[in-house]
């Protein structure tokens, strides 16, 4: 079993909706380092970080960015945790928070795998692309950066300044579930080579087969992988506990059999869990539904499979 390291990032601050601030304590509650532990893993819960006093000042880039301070002081911290944790052996769970702490999530892990000579390819769970720019974001709202800033995306690389960290190869990464695309993310994406599967492919193609294609690449990379689980990549009616709902996501039995391939395969290195809001949840549902997916990536199983093909 693994050693998992589990990071609480109480971010609000790339956000546009307050409440995901609460996002750690609500998955604590809602059982996840119970249920890891009872899975066998052995579990180190980190506690949630706190961001120090007296904030590097970020680099000067253009264009209007809401609260670029805090979220380059998170991107800083987060960065060099994850790489702590996986350089130790460990697997990181951080656990938010909204979803510009990824920024500093996975450039650690990006860096740990270049110092490692290993590929990092990311799955991208989400409704949105989350590939705007400064110049092209039409709120400000650093979550909405995410995923380019941490593919070095000019406009965004100052944010580590000084601060050792990798960057994620732009075709590496896949986006996956998504069916809101802002009109300057699209050609972005598609000139940075970036595989983008909506929910046109996912209807017509299937989650297992597109994940598959997906692994495949990874394991012929020898690549690590990690997974950035948003919220809003499931169905509002399932998961109604964040800031950004787009109506038509992942159903219940899609988004666990996407996590069942993921544990299966073998490639998960490390893992975000973003943008839960409670306040905006109904009764700890989209908690309680997210520690179940975590728990199927790593390895709850309703039976044995190999049990049931041997009966």
């Amino acid at each position: 079993m693994s050693v998992l390291s589990v990071i609480g990032a109480p971010i609000e601050d790339g956000a546009g909706v307050p409440g995901s601030i609460m996002g750690p304590a609500a998955l604590r509650t809602a059982g996840l380092i119970r249920t890891l532990r009872d899975l066998g893993h052995e579990v180190d819960d980190r506690g949630d970080l706190r961001l120090p006093e007296g904030i590097a000042e970020p680099v000067s880039i253009a264009g209007s960015l809401r609260n670029l301070a805090s979220v380059t002081g998170w991107s800083r911290l987060l960065c060099r945790e994850t790489y702590a944790a996986v350089k130790s052996g460990r697997v990181p769970i951080v656990i938010g928070g909204d979803h510009s702490l990824s920024i500093g999530s996975v450039s650690g892990i990006a860096r740990h795998c270049a110092e490692a000579g290993r590929a990092l390819f990311v799955l991208w769970l989400d409704a949105h692309a989350d590939f705007n720019t400064p110049a092209t974001s039409p709120s400000g709202n650093i979550h909405g950066m995410s995923a380019a800033a941490l593919c070095g995306e000019p406009g965004l690389d100052g944010i580590f300044g000084d601060e050792p960290h990798g960057i994620v190869d732009p075709k590496n990464l896949c986006i996956f579930g998504v069916r809101a695309i802002d009109r300057g993310e699209r050609e972005q994406l598609h000139l940075r080579g970036v595989d983008v599967v909506d929910m046109r492919l996912l209807d017509e193609f299937g989650a297992a087969a597109l994940l598959r294609r997906f692994i495949e690449r990874v394991r012929d990379r020898n690549g690590m992988l990690h997974v950035s689980l948003d919220v809003d990549f499931l169905d509002p009616a399932l998961a109604p506990g964040v800031g950004t709902t787009v109506p038509g996501g992942a159903t219940f039995r899609e988004a666990h059999l996407i996590m069942e391939m993921l544990h299966d395969c073998g490639l998960v290195g490390s893992l975000d869990v973003v943008e839960l809001n409670p306040f905006l949840d109904e009764r700890g549902k989209s908690a309680l539904l997210l520690v179940d997916l975590v728990a199927s990536l790593f390895g709850r199983r309703i039976v044995d499979r190999r049990t049931w093909y041997t009966s």
